[in-house]
């Protein structure tokens, strides 16, 4: 494939959602078109999927709602990231495989392996060509991020668990992700998140020649 895809992964609160946007527009200003998606969600079925998720008043076992993240995410990479890739753009997924990993296996308790097996065969071996893990402590995430939806119920325990998830999983693979200090200021945050990304881009003349 032809475009890049990045991804961006930690605890609700750690500042995803916020340093999508910073780099979106930063590519922006030197003539990229950066699709930006989340997970579960970007389109009509994973949106539904992830209402799902995330009601409180659902009854979901660790094996169903693992499973229901796939389906969300199999109908993201067939239908929006695959077609996407193969006409150069460069996408950035606001979550990705590595949280279903982090939350239901290391989280929830799952095997691991049958985690990477199912995240396998939603993501048909796609796989992101830069990863940023934006690590804060847990309580720093719940000072963040307050919200009621069934996910947020786990408990502290639980998300210290996650949080130990990310790391291993970034022991791991450390060709591919980047262990970011997300209780910096964001800006501070934005700049080493650009500078892992522009060593994967072609020149500026190139983006204003319309790479998309």
């Amino acid at each position: 494939m032809k475009g890049i895809l990045i991804t961006f992964e930690g605890l609700d609160g750690c500042g995803k959602s916020t340093q999508v946007h910073r780099l979106a527009e930063r590519l922006q200003q030197l003539g990229y078109q950066p699709i930006i998606v989340r997970e579960p969600g970007a389109t009509p079925l994973s949106e539904r999927i992830r209402h799902l998720l995330l009601d409180a008043s659902a009854d979901i076992t660790p094996l169903a709602e693992m499973l229901l993240f796939n389906a969300a995410r199999a109908q993201l990479v067939d239908t929006v990231l695959r077609p996407a890739l193969e006409t150069g753009s460069i996408v950035l997924c606001d979550r990705f495989a590595d949280s279903t990993t982090a939350y239901q296996g290391y989280g929830r308790g799952l095997p691991i392996e049958l985690v990477l097996a199912c995240n396998q065969i939603a993501t048909r071996g796609l796989t992101p060509t830069l990863t940023f893990f934006l690590d804060v402590p847990v309580e720093l995430a719940f000072q963040r991020h307050r919200s009621s939806d069934r996910m947020e119920r786990a408990g502290r325990d639980f998300f210290e668990r996650v949080r130990n998830g990310y790391w291993e999983i970034a022991r791991r693979q450390p060709e591919r992700i980047i262990c970011i200090d997300a209780t910096r200021p964001p800006e501070e945050v934005h700049t080493t998140i650009w500078e892992h990304v522009r060593q994967y881009l072609p020149s500026e003349a190139s983006a204003s020649e319309g790479f998309y």
